[in-house]
């Protein structure tokens, strides 16, 4: 192995660091240590190694921010798709981003499942191009950093760590793929139970659509945070604009006849799910998700209508007027 990193070890940074980008359950963080310990004997190998590192890191986060630009929320659902991590990143994502801004860029690295969410997100979002790049280098740059600086740091016990499976061969070898084999299986099980959790009782476009003709007692619940909104400030007629997180807050104001049903713009509708358990859990046992959230309700055709300031409730405000449809 250490002959190895002696001869492609900038390779390697640069293949290994793009695959993690791009999505692949690949951790490059050890890998961009070992460059650290090496700097110990060689100090501009550091350099060389953070320069190939950051170019690496943005080359494939560039990649996620164009296509999230030009394909929007649909990057996210697909990224949802190959990933190992759970639906529950894109919301977290979006959360994160609402709370610290662009900022979110500059740590994102060093959150597990935010890396690779935030270039598609930013991109979906409308961040200018200018401002991306600026922000997520120095977050490439600080993570980088970070790395080689905790290998140059423990530079000694690296050296050993590396002795010690040279002289193992051909098991050490085998350790390894074992160990990877256990980390993407559990990755695979753990996404696996999150998706049949995601599997409660929905409600299809054409049902809701059906229920408001009628004249149905329906209320519906927009639970799209309000970086999303304001991307796309449109909902389904006489929807309630009420976030994930301040489900619990408003649960008690909500009806308790008829039916509810919550809606979001989000892979695998997560967070309309989320907040339906929510509602059951505070005994509104009548709420359900909406399946495929505003994108299937708009791909079917049906109508939707301008949100004015008065529909958000993010301020905390009382619910105001009918909240039945």
């Amino acid at each position: 192995m250490t002959e190895l990193l002696a001869q492609y070890g900038l390779w390697l940074i640069f293949l290994v660091v793009l695959a993690e980008q791009l999505g692949l359950p690949i951790p490059a963080m050890p890998l961009v240590m070992l460059a650290g310990a090496r700097v110990v004997d060689e100090p501009m190998y550091g350099v060389f190694a953070l320069l190939v590192a950051v170019a690496a890191s943005s080359l494939g986060d560039l990649a996620w921010y164009v296509a999230g630009r030009l394909q929007g929320h649909r990057v996210l659902r697909l990224l949802c798709r190959i990933s190992l991590s759970p639906d529950t990143c894109v919301r977290q994502s979006e959360s994160t981003f609402t709370r610290y801004g662009i900022a979110t860029l500059v740590i994102a690295k060093f959150v597990p499942g935010l890396s690779t969410i935030a270039p598609p997100l930013a991109g979906a979002l409308g961040m200018r191009p200018s401002a991306f790049m600026l922000f997520n280098t120095a977050g490439a740059v600080l993570w980088a950093g970070a790395a080689l600086v905790i290998g140059l740091l423990f530079a000694t016990q690296i050296e050993a760590v590396l002795d010690a499976l040279a002289e193992l061969g051909a098991y050490a070898a085998a350790l390894v793929g074992v160990l990877l084999a256990l980390y993407i299986g559990w990755r695979w099980i753990e996404r696996r139970r999150a998706l049949r959790q995601l599997q409660s009782e929905r409600l299809a476009p054409e049902e809701l659509l059906a229920m408001l003709d009628r004249g149905d007692a329906v209320t519906v619940v927009d639970v799209r945070s309000g970086l999303i909104v304001d991307a796309e400030p449109v909902r389904i007629p006489g929807a309630l604009s009420i976030t994930l997180e301040q489900i619990d807050a408003h649960a008690h104001r909500l009806p308790k006849d008829g039916v509810l049903v919550t809606y979001c713009a989000c892979p695998n509708d997560v967070s309309a799910v989320r907040a339906a358990l929510k509602l059951h859990a505070a005994g509104l046992r009548h709420a359900r998700p909406l399946r495929g959230g505003i994108e299937g309700w708009q791909a079917a055709g049906y109508r939707v209508e301008v949100m004015g300031a008065s529909s958000a409730l993010s301020d905390g405000r009382a619910l105001a007027g009918d909240s039945s449809l």
